[in-house]
């Protein structure tokens, strides 16, 4: 059998799109990037509307801000230069990327911790959560714990991280 005669097959599978094409090796190139120029734009703009979480840009944008002891996370930026939303979107942000690190068992905390690191009375910190909650940074677990949504993560590292970086000097 000469070069010119050999043959074939590709299967590509993604999700329920499923396409076989056998033939000469030039004939089935040219399908299968014939394909993935007609699939490819689907796949790009699908990908471009899924929030994702790329956590060694996380971890970067948090030096500085959050840091991690035996005891758990701590905040590295004095109370007084944030607002009470970032103080809190902050805790719930060093439990999740603890979380994601293994330097934390869980990524949820609890409404009395979150009281206590903030200093502020109970009605005040749930006042802010329900603000958290509301402006979906946050959200309620079922057993009245809180933690920070895929949005939430987002939006710190693209908002609040860099507002609080200026606030800070750094």
């Amino acid at each position: 059998m000469s070069r010119g005669e050999d043959r074939i097959t590709v299967q590509v599978k993604y999700r329920d799109v499923e396409e076989t094409f056998s033939g000469r090796v030039d004939d089935v190139w040219v399908s299968v990037n014939r394909f993935f120029s007609e699939f490819i734009p689907t796949f790009e703009v699908s990908k471009k509307l899924v929030l994702t979480v790329d956590l060694q840009n996380l971890v970067k944008a948090c030096e500085g801000i959050v840091a991690f002891a035996e005891e758990g996370p701590h905040l590295l930026v004095s109370r007084s230069r944030l607002t009470d939303n970032e103080t809190l979107a902050l805790l719930l942000l060093a439990g999740y990327v603890g979380c994601k690190l293994g330097l934390v068992e869980s990524d949820v905390v609890s409404k009395e911790e979150l009281q206590a690191r903030l200093g502020k009375s109970s009605k005040i910190v749930s006042t802010r959560l329900g603000e958290l909650v509301k402006r979906e940074i946050a959200v309620k677990t079922k057993d009245g714990k809180y933690r920070i949504s895929t949005f939430g993560v987002v939006q710190m590292e693209k908002d609040f991280l860099p507002r609080i970086r200026a606030k800070i000097g750094g």
